[in-house]
This record gives structure tokens, sequence and C-alpha cells, in this order.
């Protein structure tokens, strides 16, 4: 499985590389007023509160973190409780009296709220916070004064306690007996949990927190580690000794104000401030506890934080649908206090980064991939807000100007009156020239013959009149040497430049030729990447056909595997549709033959019959006429039957098929149209548990199996022929009935006096010779005989008479 992130870290990255890359650009931000949100997120034992933390020697993010704030900001701090944040979630800004009152009481009372920052640290976080890199942001507003402040505070059990809240006893580690039960102690009073609260500008805060003013990066660690660290809630489970759990928040806020127009004293105007916030969170890991093997207290613990991961899961999907498609569906940020108090982070209200720790243990490897999966979806999350900071209108760089103006006030103040405590003025130049002087005697004539005074005076008057010739062609032997060393260090430096001058115009073609060049190579890289962007567009064209041709071809796939089921399902059917047919013709042709083969069988017995009675009429002698049986008395005897005659071996007949009724527990329809008319015949169609109907309907039909049509119509000869169509009833796929015929009985009556006979021999005998040749006759005898038809009922050994006419 491969997941895509922004960064991808090795095993032995080290901290400062990933420090740059992750929390320095939030940093950055933090100084230029805007807030940010650090998670790190991954399986218990997989390394977060190392990256959060770091260890002996090496600093982690939050070190570091503090380490480059307080290296941007430090010449321009305030002085403590110049800031003074409310309980609203706001900053108010006091006077310099104001701050100095307030310093003077909490120096007063016993034990300061704040730890004191010069004493010597503790060996045991001293080198964690020895960073050597002296990282610093770039853009710092000179002509504004910062304040900072650090709240610590965990999240257990979907309750959030305050860290840095000073209690009379340990109240997070209370003392347990043997039946795992808080002892009965009246000093130990129980944490109490923190409520969440909006303020004014609808940003979410942890009511009564405590907050703490730092001024350097030892006392805000030193804060973290002392203060809230040791009172974190860890525990001994089956994947960490030391696991978390809970989720800790190390909150760091930065309020900075403009100076006034002096540049000297801050803005005293609640407008102006600005209050930034950076929030450093280390996630209790997510586990299985079937593999921590935790009970009691440790399963509840593990179920919340579960729970919490999950709901912070929940709201970064929300999120990214209704980014994605546009959709306001309601964030769930009230499941859990871990995502909200971090609600406004999350509707854009500053920039949120994730770094998800990953142990590479076969162990965790179900575990792994779902850590990674939802922070690979975190990353398409993008909610941005304005931000809108005060104007101050005041002029940049006030602070400078106020400084140099003191400089130089107190530059005058030195030349004035000299510094204070400074030694005795030491002597200038001039006044040491002048010593070097003969001193001059006294001018003062106390009487007018005095004749010494004055040629003293003009003897020293002219040793300084010499002296100061020497001195004069000195200083023009002097001058005159300066001048030519002067001339020397002018052509020299003529020379030089004239030298410096071919040098930077050699540079300076060397510098048009690789701009000429760099023109060329951006105007090549603009071309490839206009070439690249095409690709990439005829790319994706590319990619969309492929997978309109693959859907479509999915589709053809789909047709064609429907239509090869269709026609397998066809050809199915039409070769149960020829099975069926075939048997049916089967049954039709076997049915056809039998009654053939009776047929010819009746024909053969009647040719049989008559050749019997030829020879009978033949050998017997005609002795005397027999009497002429009248028609009542052969009506009322009865004929007996004859055997009938065997079959000819040379024409073997196949036995008949009975034909098996299916009448027996079936109904039928009994469809007789209105104009029926009764045949008066004594073989009449009766069909049992028959539905006798006008016309067809459906209803009838669904409630028989069998279906019989009677048709009446005329036959060749005058007669009424009736027809019996029958048929069997069955469902159709569409939910209806149908009828398919399968047999078709014929009942048709006929007139014994309708046959016609034929006529007697052209030359008759006599009157006793004629009635006695018509009985007689072989001819008028087998004209009398009637003919069996095939299917008849009667059998072949039956005797057949009838009277002559």
């Amino acid at each position: 499985t491969q997941y895509s992130f922004k960064e991808v870290f090795g095993t032995l990255v080290a901290q400062k590389e990933l420090f740059d890359v992750v929390a320095k650009p939030l940093v950055e931000d933090l100084i230029r007023g805007k807030n940010g949100l650090l998670f790190t997120y991954g399986v218990t034992g997989s390394g977060k509160t190392h990256t959060m933390t770091g260890s002996p020697g090496d600093g982690g993010l939050l070190p570091r973190c503090l380490a480059m704030i307080f290296n941007s900001i430090g010449p321009f701090q305030a002085k403590r409780f110049v800031f003074k944040l409310d309980d609203k979630n706001g900053v108010d800004v006091q006077s310099e009296v104001e701050a100095l009152l307030e310093r003077q009481k909490r120096e007063a009372l016993p034990t300061p709220k704040t730890p004191a920052g010069k004493r010597q640290l503790d060996p045991e976080f001293a080198d964690m916070i020895e960073v050597q890199d002296h990282c610093r942001a770039e853009e710092v507003d000179e002509d504004n004064v910062y304040g900072v402040f650090v709240s610590y505070i965990e999240i257990y059990n979907n309750y959030i306690y305050d860290l840095l809240e000073e209690a009379p006893c340990d109240s997070i580690k209370p003392k347990w007996n043997n039946c795992n039960t808080p002892v009965r102690n009246g000093d130990f009073v129980p944490p109490q949990s923190k409520i969440l609260r909006e303020d004014q500008n609808h940003n979410m805060y942890v009511t009564g927190c405590t907050e703490v003013e730092v001024k350097s990066t030892e006392e805000a660690f030193e804060v973290f580690w002392r203060a809230g660290q040791k009172k974190r809630r860890i525990a001994n489970t089956q994947l960490n000794r030391e696991s978390s759990r809970s989720h800790s928040v190390f909150i760091i806020k930065l309020a900075q104000a403009p100076l006034d127009a002096d540049g000297d004293n801050v803005l005293q105007e609640k407008e102006q401030i600005t209050l930034s916030q950076l929030s450093l969170v280390d996630l209790a890991g997510s586990e299985r506890t079937n593999r921590t093997k935790a009970e009691g207290s440790r399963l509840r613990e593990a179920g919340n934080i579960n729970q919490s991961l999950m709901t912070l899961r929940t709201c970064i999907e929300v999120l990214r649908e209704n980014q994605l498609y546009g959709t306001n569906k309601m964030v769930p940020y009230r499941d859990s206090k871990l995502t909200h108090l971090f609600k406004n982070y999350f509707d854009g209200e500053g920039k949120v980064r994730m770094i998800v720790c990953v142990n590479p243990k076969a162990e965790d490897y179900e575990e792994s991939l779902q850590v990674m999966r939802f922070a690979e979806m975190t990353q398409e999350v993008e909610v941005a807000r304005p931000l809108d900071r005060p104007l101050c209108g005041l002029t940049p760089g006030r602070r400078l100007r106020n400084q140099a103006f003191r400089e130089e006030l107190s530059r005058k103040l030195e030349l004035r009156g000299g510094p204070v405590g400074a030694g005795p003025e030491e002597p200038s130049a001039a006044e040491l020239f002048f010593q070097s002087f003969p001193p001059l005697p006294s001018c003062e004539l106390l009487d007018i013959n005095d004749d010494q005074t004055l040629p003293k005076l003009i003897e020293a008057l002219e040793q300084r009149h010499k002296m100061r010739q020497m001195l004069a062609e000195e200083f023009a032997k002097n001058v005159l040497a300066f001048k030519t060393m002067l001339q020397e260090f002018d052509s020299s430096v003529a020379s030089k430049e004239n030298y410096l001058q071919g040098k930077l115009s050699e540079k300076e073609k060397t510098i048009t030729g690789q701009k000429t060049e760099l023109e060329r190579l951006e105007k090549k890289i603009k071309t490839l990447e206009y070439k690249i962007e095409i690709l990439e567009k005829t790319a994706t064209i590319y990619e969309e056909d492929k997978r309109n041709l693959q859907q479509e071809l999915e589709s053809k796939s789909q047709k064609l595997q429907r239509q090869a089921s269709d026609k397998r399902r066809l050809e199915a059917r039409l070769q149960g549709m020829v099975a069926e047919t075939s048997l049916k013709w089967e049954k039709e042709c076997e049915r056809r033959v039998a009654a053939k083969q009776l047929e010819m069988q009746n024909k053969l017995w009647v040719k049989d019959e008559k050749l019997k009675q030829l020879k009978a009429i033949v050998t017997e002698p005609r002795a005397e006429r027999p009497e002429r049986p009248s028609r009542e008395r052969e009506r009322e005897k009865p004929l007996p039957r004859s055997v009938s005659p065997s079959p000819a071996p040379s024409a073997p007949v196949a036995p008949l098929r009975p034909r098996r009724s299916r009448s027996a527990g079936e109904r039928w329809v009994d469809h007789r149209p209105p104009s029926h008319v009764p045949t008066e015949t004594l073989l009449q169609p009766r069909v049992p548990r028959a539905i006798t109907v006008d016309a067809p309907s459906e209803r009838a039909l669904a409630q028989c199996d069998r279906y019989l049509l009677t048709h009446q119509e005329l036959a060749s000869d005058g007669e009424i022929q009736t027809k019996l169509i029958k048929g069997d009833v069955f469902k159709t796929r569409g939910g209806g009935q149908a009828v398919q015929f399968t047999d078709i009985e014929t009942l048709k009556q006929e007139s014994p006096t309708g046959r016609k006979r034929r006529s007697s021999p052209p030359n008759p005998d006599p009157a006793g010779e004629a009635v006695d040749s018509e009985w007689t006759d072989v001819e008028t005898r087998c004209s009398v005989a009637v003919e069996m038809r095939a299917g008849s009922a009667l059998g072949p050994g039956f005797q057949h008479h009838a009277q002559p006419k």
C-alpha cells in the first residue's frame, strides 16, 4: 500500500531538520500575529512525546520553538506585567507605573507564581534547551513590544485539567490501597476539571486556566517540565512503559502592541493589541485493548482515547466532504473536548499541521495503516479565513530614532560636563605644543630705568620666533612630503581604479553573458513548462478517453454476456421445444401406425369373410330356398360372434400401445358455444369436474389444467359433425395462461339407408329365381356387408348382417 505525504523523514532524522521543515513556519506566523496548531499523531510507542519534547542533549520541537521565539523578540520584550491577560481570552495593556506596582506586589508574595529564571537550572532538562543554532525569525516588527504567556493543560477521560494549577497536595496521583481503591484521606482534594467557553471573537478557550508570563527560554521550559510534565498522567502498558494516558496541550500566547509616536512607551489602546497563539499537542496513542491487555481504569482510559481520536477523524472527514462536494454538513466538534477546543483552527482561524509517527513493528501493522490512511486524507482539507490586523497609523522606525536620539543626547552631555565619575581631563595637542616653547619672563615694569625686563622679553620672543620659523619650515617640508605622498597615493589609486575598472568591465561582460544565458534558459524553461502543461492536458484527455473506453468496453462485455446468457436460455428453450415436439410427433406416428395396422387388419378380415362366404355358397348344395327371416326377428335374435381369423404371417401387426387417460384427478375447462346443437346420439362427450364456459377467461384457465373446445360443422354428406379439440393449460412467464392443443376427437352421425347398392343383373331370372339370386348371390351378399372402419369399437369376430332392399 502506498501513501503520499508532504514530507517524509527517515529514522535517523535530526531534530533540527524536523523543526526547520515543520515547526519553524508556525513560529514565524506566530510572530506575524497568526495562530498555529501542531499535532503529533500515531500508535502507542511510535515516538510522539520524543518528537515533541526531545531527549537530553537534543531538544525536540517544543524547546526549539521557545528558543526561536525569544531569540527573535528578545530585545523588544516589554517589562513584566505590562501585558495582563483577562479571564475572557483577551489581553490588556498597563502603564509603567501600574506594571511597577504589580511587580512589587508579586515580589512581596512568599511564593512567586513564576519560577526564577536566574537561578541554576535543573540538570535533568538543562541540556534540552541548549539550542546552539540560534534560529530567529526574519520579519520582526521593531516598533512593537512583545509579551509571552504559556499554559499547559491535559484532556483526560474527556475532561480538561490544568497542569499548572497549584494544589495543596498531589491531586493527580493519590495513594491507592491493595483493593485498588483510593485511600480515604482528608487532605486529598480531587482535581477540578475546567470548562470550555467561547470569547467575543468566537474562539474557544479554557476558563480559569493558569497562564504564566515568561521572559526566557529557560523560564518557559522550566514551567513546562517542572510544573506541568511531572503531573501528566502516564501508565505502564504492554506496549509502552511510560504510555501517555491523556492528550497534552502546551499553549504559547504572544501579545504584541505598537509603541507610541515617541517610540518610548507602549500605546495605551486595547484595539491595537494583537494576540496570537501556538498550540503544541501531544496526542495519546491509538491502541487496541486486546494488545495492551488493559483492564479496569486502563480499559476506560483507552476507550476514551480511541473515542476522541475517532471524533477527530470524523470532523476531518466531514470537513473534507463539505469542501469536495460543496455540502454544508454540521461538523460534530462537541462530541469530544479535543475537537471542541480547536474548533476555530478547523474553521480556518490558523494553520494546522500534523506529524505522523510510525513504528516499523510487525505488531503495529494494522494500526499504522489506519493512522497513515487518516493522515493522508487530512492533507486534502484546506480551510482559510482572512486575517485582519489593526492599523496604528504611526511612522515606522520609531524605536531606532528614539535610541539614536538618546545616544546623541548622552554624547552631548558628555561633551558638556563629562560623564559621571570620569577622571581629570587629559591635555590636548595644542596645549602640549605651547608647553614646548621657552617660558616668557615677567613683563611687569616696576622702574623707569629698568633695562633688563625688556631685553629679556625681546630675547625670549626672538627665540620663540626662531622656533616658530623652524617649525614652519619643518611644517612646510612635511606638507610637501605629504603632498608628494598624496600624489603618489592618488596615482596608485588611479592605477588601481583603472585596473579595477578593467576587471569590472570584464565582470560586467561576464555577468551580461550570464544574464543572456539565464534569460535564454528561462525562456527554455517556460517553453518546456508550456510543453509539459500541454502534455499533462493531453495525458489527462487520454486518460479520460481511456476511462471512457474502458467503461464502454465493460458495458459491451456485459451486454455480450447478457446476450450469450439469453442465447443459452433460448437454445435450452428451443431444445426443450424440439424434444417436446419430437416426442409429440413420435406419439402421433405411433397412433397413426396403430390405426393403419388396425384398418388393414379389418380389411384383411373382411376379405377373408367374403372368401368364406363365397366358398360356402360355392360348396353349398342348392336344395331348397331358405326362408327369409324377418327384420324384426333378426333384430331380436342376438348375433353370435365368430372367431376372428388369425392374421397372415406375411403381414405381422405390431401390438397396439394403450392410451393412458389423463382425465383422472384433472380439472377441465368445457368450452361450448351458445349455438351448440344436440345430436341425439348415444356417444355424448361427458367431462367430469369441468367448468362449463361460453368464452374462455383467465380465472377459469387459472383453476384448471386441461381445456376442451366443442366445435360443430356440416360434413360433406349434410350431417352434423362434432369435433372435440383437447389441450393442456400452462402458465406463461408474464403471469398469464396459455393453451397448447394436443388431440382432436371427431363424432359423426351417419344414416345406414343412405348407402347406395349395386343394381340387379340386366337379364334377371324368373320370379322365384330372382328372389333366391338376390339373397344368395355372392355379389349381393357382399354388398350388404358393413365395412369396418379404423377405430371402430366392433372387433373382427363380430358378424355383421343387413336386410336386403
